[in-house]
């Protein structure tokens, strides 16, 4: 099995962290809740986080671009999970004297997890004993399944893709004016070994209100491109009054990039508050369709996503959720 994902140290939270005994506002079937400090965590400083890029962690489901059948493809994050039988051997060891004692489950990654496609592939970073992958703190083991037209269970994925072509559909920052947004084409081997969101309709309750149920709308955003042009210090207090009280604060989010290849993360329910939020920054910025089909020798598929944003090539509007095909 080869890995893919680019060489980066995730930290999951710029503040040391500690587990409250109380249902998850994030996840239903959690039941507690991780809830950062006011310490901040010795790891980010190793990193220069001061020096870091704050971007806007979006709220949609992972993706990535790499080659597959000579060509690049769309791969969708598909973790490798436990079966029934061993999710409840593991569960039962978490809240054993064992599992709180800090000591390892014992895996046997041969038979303990459920079947995945052949064409499956672990992520890189994960750690792997004789050659195989190895489950992370959850249980799971993070990888990549490429997006084929044919599979129902990723067709929003499909939806921003054409192989034929060689090209996404892609929303990011304008190229000559920074605070307006572009929908666009974007050749795929441009997006080679990058991650992406995918945002949309049908992801994650669609927290940023685009399309509808009759015309859906789905779009990939390079990760780290929506730059935060008014992040505050990494100081516990100041990034809870930012959150709370400045319109850039309402995101999901933010993702430092360090000059190292660190990536750290602040997620709004690390500090208690809720999401998603009426209005979101993303909403807040005009943007323009630039999509034009015409230029490509290709049949399209009847009222894709390509064709229909075709016909408002040129066209801005004041925001995302005001883009309506029907």
């Amino acid at each position: 099995m080869r890995r893919l994902g680019s060489v980066q140290q995730k930290i999951s939270c710029v503040f040391l962290t500690e587990v409250k005994n109380e249902p998850s506002t994030k996840r239903e079937y959690q039941k507690f809740r991780v809830l950062a400090t006011e310490t901040l965590n010795p790891k980010v400083l190793e990193s220069d986080i001061q020096s870091a890029v704050p971007t806007e962690k979006l709220d949609g489901t992972c993706c990535y671009v790499s080659a597959y059948k000579g060509k690049p493809y769309l791969w969708a994050r598909l973790d490798k999970k436990p079966n029934k039988q061993t999710e409840k051997r593991f569960k039962t060891f978490q809240h054993s004297t064992k599992g709180s004692e800090g000591k390892a489950f014992v895996w046997n990654v041969k038979e303990d997890f459920r079947s995945v496609p052949e064409s499956w592939i672990f992520a890189h970073g994960v750690t792997q004993c004789n050659g195989y992958p190895q489950p992370d703190e959850n249980g799971h083991i993070p990888g990549w399944v490429p997006v084929e037209n044919d599979n129902k269970q990723y067709c929003w994925h499909s939806s921003v893709v054409n192989y034929e072509i060689g090209a996404a559909l892609v929303l990011r920052p304008h190229t000559e004016h920074q605070e307006l947004l572009e929908i666009t084409t974007v050749p795929l081997h441009e997006l080679l070994e990058q991650t992406l969101e995918l945002i949309g309709t049908n992801i994650n309750a669609n927290p940023y209100g685009l399309g509808s149920k009759k015309q859906p709308i789905h779009l990939l955003v390079s990760h780290g491109v929506l730059e935060i042009q008014s992040a505050p210090a990494v100081n516990y207090q100041q990034l809870l009054g930012w959150f709370q009280g400045c319109e850039e604060g309402k995101v999901e989010g933010i993702v430092w990039h360090c000059s190292d290849g660190t990536l750290i993360k602040l997620h709004r329910h690390h500090l208690g508050l809720r999401w998603p939020v009426e209005d979101p920054f993303l909403n807040s910025r005009p943007v323009l369709v630039n999509v034009d089909v015409t230029q490509y020798e290709c049949d399209f598929i009847p009222k894709s996503l390509f064709t229909t944003f075709s016909e408002f090539n040129g066209r801005q509007f004041d925001h995302l959720k005001d883009i309506c095909f029907e």
